[in-house]
């Protein structure tokens, strides 16, 4: 072999493990949940899927561990989500969304009580345009603070 042919092979090589790699292990591209409080929460995420809302749940994920709620490509800015731990702490918003109490998947935000379902309300994600991955994490609220004297 020629030295400058052994010289290209000696630069492609790693390239090409490099290559092989990713083409191996595809980039993620998943709406993710990760629950950094010491509890388990319950989780529902809604989304609008470009002609009507959406809301799902739910997901219980145990403390210290993740949970993808969208899979793939976020096709959506923003998402929803709301989350209530085992000892009743809430993490919520102004964005009220149609939930029940079982396993769900809701089209539609109106209306919630006449249809039989709860209305709540969820805390807004904002992915950017760009993004096609997005991992939120809940940590336990701060404690209230403690006011003495007068």
């Amino acid at each position: 072999m020629s030295h400058s042919r052994h010289n290209l092979v000696r630069v492609l090589a790693p390239l090409l493990f490099v290559a092989a790699l990713v083409a191996a292990h595809p980039a993620r591209a998943d709406f993710r949940l990760c629950n950094m409080s010491t509890n388990r929460v319950s989780v529902a995420i809604a989304y609008t899927n470009g002609s009507s809302w959406v809301s799902e749940g739910w997901w219980n994920i145990k403390a210290g561990a993740c949970d993808n709620l969208v899979r793939g490509p976020l096709a959506a800015e923003f998402y929803y989500v709301y989350a209530m731990d085992e000892r009743g702490s809430e993490w919520k918003g102004k964005a009220f969304m149609c939930t029940a109490d079982h396993e769900f998947r809701i089209t539609g935000r109106q209306d919630c009580f006449v249809r039989g379902f709860d209305r709540t309300g969820f805390f807004e994600v904002d992915t950017g345009r760009e993004a096609r991955n997005w991992t939120v994490q809940l940590t336990d609220p701060a404690p209230a603070p403690v006011h003495s004297g007068p």
